[in-house]
């Protein structure tokens, strides 16, 4: 028996085009096992937003209490706090990269709200954001 053809949209002028159940599935950003025309993975990477005045830190050294000595990309080296957000689910570890927010009353100390994996450093690094 032949599998069923869905068209994927109808004018009218007629079908447009008929794919069927195995061509649907396949190259698409939500598939975590996505590749990319040239072999590498997919990646989605967050980017900091300025307008929220985040930006990129990398972890220097962990302090306990959920706090992490931060060396930001502005220069400056703050005590960066875990959010509760993300506190049980991302383990951060030295060296990784951050986005902080640094706090508007107190210049030394920041919010980590994101952690980088390794693909996505990569990711970062082959396009010039770090």
């Amino acid at each position: 028996m032949d599998m069923l053809m869905i068209p994927d949209a109808v004018n009218i002028w007629g079908v447009v085009g008929i794919t069927d159940n195995n061509q649907r599935k396949g190259n698409n950003e939500f598939d975590p096992n996505a590749v990319n025309p040239d072999g590498t993975p997919f990646v989605r990477v967050r980017l900091p937003k300025k307008w929220n005045n985040e930006m990129f830190g990398s972890a220097d050294l962990m302090m306990g209490a959920n706090h992490i000595r931060v060396r930001c990309f502005d220069g400056v080296t703050r005590m960066g706090r875990i959010k509760g957000k993300i506190k049980k689910r991302v383990w951060i570890r030295e060296g990784d990269t951050l986005i902080v927010v640094p706090w508007s009353f107190q210049d030394d100390k920041c919010d980590i709200i994101y952690r980088y994996l390794p693909p996505q450093v990569d990711w970062l690094r082959k396009n010039r954001y770090l």
